[in-house]
């Protein structure tokens, strides 16, 4: 298949590695930003476009993968296409694709970063189209990646985001909290790496609720106060605790 993404931040960096991997040619990279455009393009053997217009009719396939805010625009500029043109969020509709003739929605869960390799076959791909033509379209493209493919309409997909904003990015805000908290106290962050590990490997095989440690869950009132006393100087951190202590007690009555 012929594809063309549109952006080049860690999502479409990511997937357009995986589309060459899989056997598809990339044909083009366009961005906001030429020269990440340019870059993106060199790793992936593409070619780099400064304007939407340039498209190639050869294309099979166009992956927008830019700020959810900024994809209406991109789409306004599409609307002559032939080419099935798809999203890459989780948190955007089908329905933003609507003036396009074939549409869908390939989000691929999972948090990308640049300069992170990635085993792009162990990423769960969700999917959703227009039109059953599209969409049996879109699983042979998916699973040309991977077997992790799903059936996902946009509702779901808004369920499924919202979880895993709660399973990954307020969990990374969390590891920043208690970064800072060490570094304030001349400590290494490398001491809680290991207790990291294991809580993530722990989810792998059992329910996240029956793996639950620490005071909250032993109603240890003691040590609960004892840290609430030591945030004093940190209302913000120390309503974080407050919160959370609770949210456990309760998930455990």
């Amino acid at each position: 298949m012929k594809v063309v993404f549109i952006g080049s931040g860690n999502v479409a960096t990511h997937m357009s590695r995986a589309f060459k991997a899989g056997g598809h040619t990339v044909l083009q990279i366009w961005s906001p930003t030429f020269a990440h455009a340019a870059i993106l393009a060199t790793d992936v053997e593409a070619n780099p476009i400064q304007n939407l217009s340039e498209i190639s009719l050869e294309a099979d396939l166009i992956v927008i993968s830019v700020k959810d805010d900024a994809i209406t625009n991109v789409v306004s500029q599409l609307a002559n296409t032939n080419s099935l043109v798809v999203h890459t969020s989780g948190a955007a509709d089908l329905d933003v694709l609507t003036n396009l003739k074939r549409r869908g929605v390939l989000y691929p869960l999972q948090t990308f970063s640049k300069g992170k390799v990635l085993d792009f076959k162990r990423v769960p791909l969700c999917i959703e189209a227009g039109d059953a033509e599209s969409l049996a379209i879109l699983e042979r493209l998916a699973k040309s990646l991977n077997n992790a493919v799903y059936f996902v309409d946009s509702a779901k997909r808004h369920i499924l985001h919202l979880a895993a904003t709660f399973a990954c990015n307020f969990v990374n805000q969390l590891y920043t909290l208690s970064n800072d908290l060490l570094k304030q106290n001349e400590l290494d962050f490398n001491l809680l790496r290991p207790l990291i590990k294991e809580t993530a490997e722990k989810v792998q095989h059992l329910s996240p609720i029956d793996v639950q440690t620490g005071p909250a869950i032993r109603r240890d009132e003691k040590t609960l106060y004892a840290h609430l006393e030591m945030l004093q100087d940190r209302p913000e951190l120390k309503n974080i605790y407050q919160t959370l202590s609770d949210s456990i007690k309760k998930s455990h009555q």
